[in-house]
């Protein structure tokens, strides 16, 4: 069998059963923060609401998709689009971004304000999980 002919099972396989990106994602908080529900993480990270501060992992991030995807069902394109519009109008700027999910506990961890999103697996004393996104 070929490389190439491998490289395609391989290809469909992992995008039929979701084996190399699926992670268990969850919002996070400052350890005073108090829980959210999905619906409000959605609205942050789609600037329909100014109640907390967003932080996301930057844009080539495989996580920074899934968690747009679960959380508001829209994919990168149309997220990029939505801020586009709103920076362009002035109603809002765009989350600032970090480099992975460490950098987004820090982030949280020094703002009260602040929230993101990382694998649950990474969750540690440094932050509150606010709500799963699933």
């Amino acid at each position: 069998m070929s490389h190439r002919k491998i490289v395609s099972i391989l290809s469909v396989f992992f995008a039929l059963t979701g084996a190399g990106h699926a992670a268990d994602i969850v919002a996070i908080g400052n350890p005073s923060a108090a829980a959210m529900t999905k619906d409000q993480v959605a609205d942050v990270f789609l600037g329909k609401s100014q109640s907390a501060v967003p932080i996301d992992q930057v844009e080539s991030s495989p996580i920074r998709a899934e968690f747009y995807k679960k959380a508001t069902g829209r994919d990168p394109a149309q997220i990029k689009a939505l801020w586009s519009r709103l920076v362009f109008s002035g109603k809002a700027q765009p989350p600032k971004e970090v480099a992975d999910s460490s950098a987004v506990k820090k982030a949280v961890a020094a703002d009260p304000k602040a929230i993101g999103y990382i694998e649950k697996s990474a969750v540690d004393g440094s932050v509150k999980v606010l709500t799963a996104i699933e």
